[in-house]
């Protein structure tokens, strides 16, 4: 079998790798820069510094501001072209060794997403009268062991010694840039290279298998994992099974992020509530945007005072703003929010209240008044500045074929249970 390191150099791959990305809701300046890194046959100069075993160039260390809130994580960024290869390099990894994972996992994998996950978990039957345990890995992606995880990245990369020597190059290189600095520092499988994704997949694999082997309802995505259990003395074991397996491999639950929930009880998974058959948007996605909202008001009432502008000019920007982040895809890696939420919920009832909260800020920012009168700004009004309503595109989006919506069929797994 050849190696995946010589399928890099291949444009008939990269071609079936840009196919890939602009069917899915891909940026116009993502797709264009792709398609003249393509053309350039710019991934070749890469591809031979890998072949002759040079250093590889050191990522660069970035603290950035988590989706929606004012936390803070770390990332590590390659340079655009040997970031772009890893790129390349990942959908190649995660479609050759897809097989050795769980079907109870669902992060980056071909032909499973979020979607499926809650899809599958909602559709168990009995699943809500069941005892559920759900948590979150403390800083999963750079608190990996790598000495721990080496030997395992090797065991199922066995077939291919090159990409393993390669990765492993890749993963004990000690140093990192901060601010152009050379440091030195623990990493684990850093977060923000395209790598991560399959490291992560990989290193919990046999905790999912567990499961799944038990036929205990769970899923997992990425450092989110979620199971249920018929009583609580069996919840609470399948959560000590997983502290014991987790400390085993150098990690933690995050108890900010520990929650039980008994027979009845909604539960929330990857920022879905659900309840009975009813699908919505968490309240903790729901606060964490509306803050997020607050804050870009306060700054462009700032910028508004600061430079003369009107209200209108003001209002426009939060719409432009917002548009993207709702509505569009922002970047290659973000997925539009309407997409990960318009084709698994069942209600309009949170899109809703987000609706009202946009309009109200944007009644302020052109009014300048939260009294009665910044009522006076019409619907029609922010209509005309291009303000389009979540709850409007929802129905719209609903009412698409199905294959217009890009509802992904056969994600459900083998081993669930009934």
């Amino acid at each position: 079998m050849a190696s995946l390191l010589e399928q890099l150099k291949d444009k008939s791959c990269w071609e079936d790798f840009y196919a890939y990305k602009t069917s899915l809701v891909c940026p116009k300046d993502f797709a264009a820069k792709l398609r003249s890194f393509i053309d350039d046959e710019a991934y070749l100069p890469v591809c031979e510094e890998i072949e002759r075993g040079e250093s590889f160039p050191l990522p660069e260390k970035a603290v950035i501001s988590k989706m929606s809130s004012q936390k803070k994580r770390t990332v590590y960024i390659y340079p655009e072209p040997e970031n772009t290869v890893l790129k390349m390099l990942t959908w190649l990894l995660l479609r050759r060794y897809d097989g050795v994972f769980s079907p109870v996992l669902y992060s980056f994998r071909p032909g499973r997403t979020a979607k499926d996950a809650v899809r599958y978990l909602t559709r168990t039957r009995g699943i809500y009268r069941k005892f559920v345990y759900k948590a979150d890995i403390h800083d999963y992606f750079n608190s990996i062991p790598v000495e721990r995880f080496l030997p395992m990245l090797e065991e199922t990369l066995a077939d291919d010694p090159l990409l393993s020597a390669f990765l492993r190059r890749l993963l004990e290189e000690p140093c990192v840039l901060e601010k152009g600095a050379e440091i030195r520092e623990s990493k684990g499988i850093m977060a923000g290279t395209p790598l991560s994704a399959f490291y992560a997949n990989l290193y919990l694999k046999d905790l999912d298998a567990h499961f799944c082997e038990a036929g205990i309802p769970y899923a997992r995505y990425s450092d989110d994992i979620i199971l249920f259990a018929d009583t609580q003395e069996e919840r609470d074991a399948c959560a000590a099974y997983l502290h014991a397996f987790l400390d085993g491999h150098g990690l933690a639950v995050n108890p900010a992020k520990e929650s039980v929930a008994g027979p009845g009880d909604a539960w929330t998974f990857l920022g879905f509530v659900c309840s009975e058959g009813r699908v919505d948007i968490a309240p903790a996605t729901l606060r964490k945007l509306k803050q997020k909202m607050r804050r870009k008001v306060r700054a462009l009432q700032r910028w508004r005072q600061r430079n003369g502008l009107s209200g209108e000019k003001a209002a426009a920007a939060f719409i432009r703003v917002f548009n993207r982040k709702l509505l569009e895809n922002s970047a290659d890696s973000d997925l539009t929010w309407s997409y990960w939420f318009f084709s698994v919920i069942n209600t309009a009832d949170s899109l809703h209240e987000i609706d009202l909260y946009a309009q109200d800020c944007l009644r302020f920012l052109i009014s300048g008044r939260r009294t009665k009168a910044r009522y006076n700004v019409r619907y029609e009004d922010l209509k005309k500045l291009g303000y389009r309503s979540l709850v409007h595109e929802y129905y719209a989006f609903t009412a698409l074929p199905v294959s217009a919506a890009r509802s992904d069929a056969g994600a459900y797994p083998a081993c669930r249970t009934e």
